[in-house]
């Protein structure tokens, strides 16, 4: 098997007993890089240390994600302005907060022969939004539901 020092320089082909004797020599481990490889490659290194450092990188990449959450808002076919003006609010803060925002309208019963009010509403949900959002999925109807997704505007 191939073997590489701690510091990365080649030390050549040798079995594996001769391997494993250097690696505890230096108090360190032997392990595998490339065990498909012909020969297999190994390196002398700490493994401990390795892998914490390993976990360490992996943490800070995740500390660095931002994940996104969809809320729902939900109207109604006859939804008064101030019941809709108050759903909007909270609608920008959801986005305010970086968070997609999935707009629904239920229709029930007899509602579901008007769908273009339910368009109307959404439309004008939308057009309320336009400063802060961007319209990631139109209008759409659904069974017994119409959903519109809503999108933060990207930051410039």
């Amino acid at each position: 098997m191939r073997v590489i020092s701690s510091n990365g320089e080649q030390l050549g082909i040798m079995p594996l007993s001769n391997a494993l004797s250097l690696a505890s020599e230096q108090n360190l481990d032997l392990v595998k890089i490339a065990p498909q490889a012909k020969p297999p490659v190994c390196k002398i290194m700490d493994y401990g240390k390795y892998r914490f450092e390993q976990a360490k990188r992996e943490k800070e990449a995740r500390k660095n994600q931002k994940v996104i959450d969809i809320k729902e808002i939900r109207l109604s076919l006859n939804i008064d302005t101030h019941d809709f003006n108050t759903k909007l609010s909270h609608a920008k803060k959801f986005i305010a907060a970086g968070n997609k925002v999935k707009v629904s309208i239920r229709f029930r019963g007899r509602e579901m022969g008007h769908p273009e009010i339910g368009t109307e509403i959404m439309k004008r949900f939308a057009s309320d939004c336009d400063e802060v959002a961007n319209v990631e999925k139109p209008a759409k109807l659904e069974g017994r539901s119409m959903i519109m997704f809503l999108a933060p505007k990207p930051i410039k």
